[in-house]
């Protein structure tokens, strides 16, 4: 590749051809010197600039369990997701561990993250560990905001968890139909009918 100025490559980079004089005196970098000009080798461009995009992405590990049952679950999938990140090269800036069902979209933790946007880069490890219904609304909405959402594994998740968050879509369907008095034994109607 060709070198690149060095108004250029500061310019690229969102410093000053200062800045690039000062890493040159320090030993940081070197320049080619081409009829009398400096110029920025590129692969040194390319390192810097890989360097400037991991200090400013903030990478946010969600991991997510149905309930507290599931403990030892929730710990090993945000114990993966990290090693995933560090595989990557990616530098974290949180981890956020919470239970609840994929349907709930009343989960505290992801609420404060999504408001917050402290971050450009959710890693989760299926798509149903963020939420099991309306997962590309979320997504598109981040990409709007220049942020976005890795999924490590696209394969589907197991069946229980699927049954769990089937039974939660119905016991919360029941309670606004029957109130919550009645849905429990209405819930509970409803199962034993689907088990047949």
């Amino acid at each position: 590749m060709r070198p690149i100025k060095l108004s250029e490559a500061a310019k690229r980079l969102g410093i000053t051809k200062k800045t690039l004089y000062v890493w040159k005196k320090d030993g940081k970098i070197d320049f080619i010197r081409i009829g009398g000009l400096n110029f920025l080798d590129y692969d040194i461009f390319c390192d810097l600039a890989h360097i400037k995009q991991q200090k400013e992405e903030k990478i946010v590990i969600y991991a997510r369990a149905s309930s507290s049952a599931n403990k030892e679950m929730l710990e090993n999938q945000a114990n993966r997701l990290q090693q995933y990140c560090i595989a990557k090269g990616y530098q974290i800036h949180k981890v956020i561990k919470e239970f609840g069902s994929g349907i709930n979209d009343n989960r505290p933790l992801l609420t404060k993250l999504l408001s917050s946007g402290d971050f450009t880069k959710i890693v989760i490890e299926h798509k149903d560990r963020l939420t099991r219904i309306g997962f590309n609304y979320i997504e598109t909405l981040l990409k709007k905001e220049g942020k976005e959402i890795e999924v490590v594994n696209n394969a589907e998740d197991d069946k229980e968890n699927i049954i769990q968050d089937f039974v939660s879509i119905i016991t919360s369907y029941c309670a606004r139909i029957y109130g919550n008095r009645r849905s429990k034994r209405k819930t509970e109607q409803l199962i034993k009918e689907l088990e047949k």
